[in-house]
């Protein structure tokens, strides 16, 4: 797979869990590995914001111009077509609702033609986000903004520091109705790695953003 894109609700764990994969991925990929952070709506939590990190992993960043300073122009680096004329494992970070899925409209041709997976990640803990009509209302305004089609659920229910194990497993029901209503498979159960011995199977975080959600 060469592009791997990471949408859904603002404050639902994108970026920490775009960049986690992206370190994964330079981990045990032998081709190059691009981070795109095309969030060109937050300003203020971004990918962007661990530069030296994923410089020390081996990842590529390609950021909005505005990303790292006080400025908020939405327009994305020329160097972006690289991505489609390498080898390479692509992710992209992009800006939360249908507002930040735009940018993704203008590559979804050539994205769909190299072949991606797009993962929709919840947090059921999030405001305006709490119940499956929620989640597949938003599913679908970002879809139509992106011109792509979702491929699965990466589900990142947490409450920050005050997550306990309970709080994981107490949207168990809540996490497969969405699947059945949306008819994507759940391919990501994230935590933070404090709980990898409770959770072995899962998705387990290190902590490279400013917070979990």
């Amino acid at each position: 797979m060469k592009h791997t894109v990471i949408t859904g609700h603002y404050g639902s764990g994108k970026t920490n869990i775009a960049v986690n994969l992206a370190l994964l991925a330079a981990r045990n990929s032998q081709k190059k590995v691009f981070l795109i952070d095309a969030d060109i709506v937050n300003p203020y939590f971004r990918s962007a914001d661990n530069e030296e990190i994923l410089k020390q992993a081996g990842v590529e960043l390609i950021a909005p111009m505005s990303a790292n300073t006080n400025l908020d122009i939405p327009a994305m680096p020329a160097t972006i077509s690289r991505v489609f004329n390498t080898d390479c494992e692509v992710i992209w970070d992009i800006g939360g609702d249908d507002a930040g899925a735009i940018v993704l409209g203008r590559y979804a041709e050539d994205i769909q033609k190299q072949g991606y997976e797009m993962i929709y990640v919840v947090n059921f803990y999030r405001p305006m986000t709490e119940s499956e009509e929620d989640m597949t209302d938003l599913l679908c305004e970002i879809e139509k903004a992106a011109k792509l089609k979702a491929t699965a659920i990466a589900d990142n229910s947490n409450l920050g520091p005050d997550t306990e194990k309970e709080t994981v497993t107490a949207v168990d029901e809540k996490l497969d109705s969405l699947a059945k209503k949306t008819g994507l498979p759940v391919k990501y159960r994230c935590v933070d790695e404090k709980f990898a011995e409770d959770f072995p199977s899962y998705l387990h975080l290190k902590m490279v953003t400013k917070k979990l959600w």
